[in-house]
């Protein structure tokens, strides 16, 4: 992005780039600049020098001092009479051959990849997640599923329930990408790692399928940002209740939203289209019956548009979790 900035740059001016693109103009600027060349840090002149620093590691992995910390090293020559450097010192010399760890038996994370996905159309990603809606009964709260393609941020299928429950989720799965028509190898989903999203029959369901899973990494709502997102939005509603009475409530509720959200609801990341018009293909239509109404508006007061006759801005080519760095490949982070 920053690289087609700079291309377009010369012939728009910064600022228009920059609003076109929907890039800050510090990220532009503070990307013209040159690369900081850090110099190397001189070596001290009281620095002990290799022989004496093979010879103290010689030491500390000897046979007699090999299970000893630096410091009772360290105490143990001045008792002797012995001053080879300082203990800490010691540390760094070990550091630097990788020969300091934790002694004691550790549990060590997984590391986990971070998910990077991209959507250029609808029905190439899904997002999923469960939500909890207050019920009358304390610790029992109703649970609504809800999948939602990221590019349209179309609701392809959703249900309310009263558990968290596995065959749930492959009922939602099964019931949205039949709905959707979606073919073998076309779809990835991606979701968090709750105990649904990770379930043993979950995932064979996709294998079935020939659906790509993908899974956020732990502690990283950020990697699951449109499911959270459209929570956000349902849960900040005016009308949104408290606590649901019942669960015939909560399921009205929950229709009436999602139904209003898919067709009537204005995205702003979809400058002002309804999900459902980008996920049927109507985006171009409303894009071009909205211009009719700026030029009409522009022809009567054209003083008043002092930027000349306004023109509404494309809608993204491409959707990402994750954005990679420029160059940098496409990874799954799956099952």
């Amino acid at each position: 992005m920053i690289t087609l900035a700079q291309q377009l740059a010369p012939q728009l001016g910064v600022s228009q780039t920059c609003q076109q693109l929907g890039i800050p103009r510090s990220t532009f600027y503070r990307a013209r600049q040159p690369a900081k060349v850090t110099q190397p840090r001189p070596k001290p002149s009281r620095a002990l020098s290799e022989p004496e620093r093979q010879r103290v590691r010689q030491i500390l992995n000897s046979e007699r001092f090999v299970d000893h910390a630096p410091r009772q090293v360290y105490a143990t020559l001045l008792d002797e009479g012995r001053y080879l450097c300082h203990w800490r010192t010691m540390y760094r010399i070990l550091a630097d051959h990788h020969e300091v760890r934790e002694r004691r038996p550790q549990r060590r994370h997984p590391v986990y990849a971070k998910p990077e996905l991209v959507a250029t159309g609808p029905n190439q990603v899904w997002s999923w997640d469960i939500t909890q809606l207050k019920s009358p009964v304390k610790y029992a709260p109703f649970y609504l599923y809800v999948m939602l393609d990221i590019f349209s941020r179309f609701v392809v299928g959703w249900l309310l329930a009263e558990q968290e429950s596995e065959i749930l989720a492959q009922q939602l799965i099964a019931t949205a990408c039949h709905n959707q028509g979606i073919p073998p190898r076309q779809l990835t989903l991606h979701a968090d790692r709750g105990g649904p999203m990770r379930a043993k029959s979950v995932a064979q369901l996709l294998k079935d399928l020939e659906i790509t899973p993908s899974h956020s990494r732990p502690y990283r709502p950020n990697d699951n940002p449109y499911s959270e997102a459209q929570f956000k939005t349902m849960k900040y509603q005016a009308d949104y209740p408290a606590t649901f009475p019942s669960y015939q409530h909560a399921h009205a509720w929950a229709h009436t939203f999602l139904t209003a959200y898919n067709s009537d609801y204005y995205h702003s990341a979809l400058h002002l289209l309804t999900p459902a018009a980008v996920h049927y293909g109507w985006a171009d239509q409303v894009q071009a019956q909205r211009q009719h109404v700026l030029q009409l508006a522009y022809t009567q007061h054209p003083e008043r548009f002092v930027r000349g006759l306004p023109t509404l801005a494309p809608l993204p080519t491409e959707v990402w979790i994750n954005q990679p760095s420029s160059g940098s490949p496409i990874s799954i982070n799956a099952l």
